[in-house]
């Protein structure tokens, strides 16, 4: 042991003086890797075993491992419950969402069916409901609307004004086609992505840009459905300030209103919100929610099929719906190539949107949700679900809610749900063709009430962390003013943008000793730091790389008051503060007080000097004294990178430039890790 003992609190430390070499040695450093190799690691991921098989299977299809063990007396009667529940909810929802994608209402009831069974077998969420969802919704139906223009089909016609109408059922079976070719290739997108293990993608959209989209989407879904509030044809939109464009278009046709229709929306609007903030506040006295959205659906259906309303009044209605599925066919491969970059966004999306919600409730009841596993889920219930004549799905928020308040503990709830639908779809599909569309717009009115709360995260943000404000803030005027797809590519990349320009600006300080600790803080933050004279502790609080390289030089060069200085980079330490400090107690000095005497002292000598990160014939240990220019006062710098999580070559080359232009005179140099 060296002869320097320190004590504070009572507390006396020994040890060596270690450099990286001699740790390396102390330590026993391997120089070998335990990994296995890229060879072994094929061949154990191609070998086949029976219980090598049964974990992939368990892996891969995760109800082989939750379902043997469902316990129907603990479980089942609150999965029955929140199934009925959710069911009841995806029609409604269903059919209304069907209307954003901009496809009959029936594919909305396919698309609460397909998936959400192909979920129940590859999900690992306990407590999401997927299927139609407002903004994923809304995403097809701006992709089926640009290349599916009203325009494009138009026909001759004697009945018309204009001499032309719309061939509304050539326009729906290609719409269709759009929206069943976007989901095949978003499924797949996120299977291959899964596969991969790019279930980390998700984190590149930080939860200001996914609410931020989400609500600036929310809006673009207001003015879309505007037209069937007001029974209004304004004209249809593409590109930048698309909302803008509509939302003009649509006060410009008000003097047009269908009365019958806004009379229907209106109170349409006011019972579904009266009823649901009658669920909102006795929601811990029912126990179910009221189901009104269906039971508006109802009444609307039978007062429109008594009084004829699209008949007599031309109030648009859902019209045909078919009865039974539709077997499954090949969407339309010649429409991959228009949609591949449609299709990637959605898939992002609806993964982000899902995964969050799903780790929101593992975190709330203690179980776990695999990133990867699911986005394979989400991918083949989009895969499977773009053959039987679905669109998009993601998590719903109001339906797992609904599924987690009513008992729901295990996808079985899920399952039931789509029991429901299937009845539906199979034998009262019929019965809901005299329902007015107006009816369905209120219903997706009322279910954003929850993406516009999200606005309420502007003041928390404003005191919390305002760069993450400035994302949202920019995300959502982005969604709003731009379209969709192109809203989102401008938002993640801002947002990437704010990460690198934060690595860029990091924080530097200069430390100082805490007396009667071994601390050593920032010394402009705490009043009770005091710099050891003669020694100078810098600290960057963030990456050095080549982007902020030149910056930390110049950070260096203006808080280190020098100018003979040589600089020694290293995250090993090579001499403690605490050593130098002692030494030169030892010597009769305080290094707090005087620098020029320590910085003549002969106590240090031998000392170890490592150039770290450098080549063989750079790494050197040097037998010195410390000889103080008597135009400077710092005899010492050391760089502290015990924050710093990496640097590249580029920082490696500056801090060696740093090191021989500032050696004007030769110093015993050294850094410190504090631990």
């Amino acid at each position: 042991m060296d002869g320097c003992e320190g004590s504070v609190g009572g507390i006396r430390v020994e040890r060596d003086v270690l450099n990286e070499l001699r740790l390396d040695q102390v330590a026993g450093r391997r120089t070998c890797s335990f990994r296995p190799s890229l060879k072994e690691r094929l061949s154990n991921s191609v070998r086949c075993s029976v219980p090598q098989l049964k974990r992939w299977l368990l892996t891969w299809v995760p109800v082989l491992s939750w379902l043997p063990r469902y316990s129907i007396r603990e479980d089942g009667l609150g999965d029955l419950i929140a199934g009925i529940s959710v069911g009841i909810m995806h029609l409604p929802q269903g059919m209304a969402y069907a209307l954003l994608a901009s496809v009959p209402p029936v594919y909305g009831l396919y698309t609460s069916f397909y998936p959400v069974l192909i979920y129940f077998i590859f999900g690992t969420s306990r407590h999401v409901s997927i299927g139609t969802f407002a903004v994923i919704s809304m995403m097809i139906g701006s992709v089926t609307e640009r290349l599916a223009p009203d325009a494009h089909f138009l026909v001759n016609g004697t009945n018309s004004s204009s001499g032309f109408y719309i061939n509304e059922a050539a326009r729906d079976t290609y719409r269709v086609q759009v929206a069943t070719a976007s989901t095949l290739l978003t499924g797949a997108f996120q299977v291959v992505l899964g596969m991969m293990r790019f279930g980390f993608v998700g984190t590149y959209l930080s939860e200001p840009l996914v609410r931020g989209y989400t609500t600036g989407a929310a809006a673009h879904v207001v003015i879309s459905q505007l037209k069937y509030l007001f029974g209004v044809s304004p004209q249809r939109h593409n590109g930048p300030l698309e909302l803008i464009y509509t939302l003009v278009d649509v006060c410009a046709l008000l003097p047009q209103t269908s009365v019958p229709t806004l009379v229907i929306s209106v109170v349409s609007l006011a019972v579904l919100i009266l009823v649901k903030e009658i669920n909102s506040i006795y929601s811990r006295k029912l126990p179910l929610p009221i189901p009104i959205e269906l039971l508006v659906i109802i009444a609307a259906t039978l007062t429109s099929y008594y009084i004829h309303l699209g008949d007599i009044h031309q109030v648009q209605v859902v019209g045909e719906i078919p009865s039974g599925l539709l077997p499954p066919a090949m969407p339309d491969r010649g429409l991959f190539s228009s949609l591949v970059g449609d299709a990637f966004a959605v898939a992002v999306v609806s993964y982000a949107i899902s995964i969050s919600l799903g780790k929101t409730f593992a975190l709330k009841y203690g179980y776990k949700v695999d990133n990867n596993q699911e986005l394979v889920a989400l991918g083949l219930s989009n895969t499977v679900g773009g053959f039987f004549h679905c669109y998009s799905v993601t998590s719903s928020m109001s339906r797992s809610l609904v599924q987690e308040s009513t008992g729901g503990k295990t996808q079985m709830a899920g399952a039931i749900s789509a029991v429901i639908v299937l009845i539906t779809v199979l034998k009262l599909g019929a019965l809901f063709e005299e329902l007015p569309k107006a009816v369905l717009s209120t219903i997706v009115f009322v279910n954003l009430k929850g993406m516009f709360k999200q606005c309420a995260d502007l003041p928390l943000l404003w005191k919390t962390n305002r760069v993450d404000l400035l994302v949202w803030v920019v995300t959502f005027a982005c969604t709003l003013l731009l379209n969709l797809d192109v809203g989102l590519a401008v938002s993640v990349t801002f947002s990437l943008l704010t990460v690198i320009l934060r690595t860029q600006r990091p924080k530097y300080y200069v430390l100082g000793w805490l007396p009667g600790t071994e601390l050593y803080v920032d010394a402009q933050t705490y009043a009770e730091a005091k710099e050891i004279l003669g020694i100078t502790i810098f600290r960057c609080s963030s990456f050095l790389y080549h982007a902020n390289a030149e910056l930390y030089r110049q950070a260096l060069e203006e808080k280190v008051p020098c100018n003979a200085m040589v600089v020694i980079p290293t995250n090993q330490p090579a001499f403690s503060v605490n050593k130098e400090t002692e030494f030169a107690r030892q010597c009769g000095s305080d290094p707090c007080t005087d620098s020029a005497s320590v910085g003549q002292s002969e106590c240090v000598a031998n000392g170890n000097v490592n150039w770290g990160f450098q080549d063989e014939e750079d790494t050197c240990a040097t037998s010195t004294r410390i000889h103080m220019s008597s135009q400077s006062s710092t005899h010492s710098v050391i760089l502290d990178l015990s924050t710093v999580g990496f640097v590249d070559t580029v920082t490696l080359k500056m801090l060696k430039n740093v090191r021989e232009q500032s050696a004007t005179a030769l110093i015993n140099s050294y850094t410190h890790k504090f631990e």
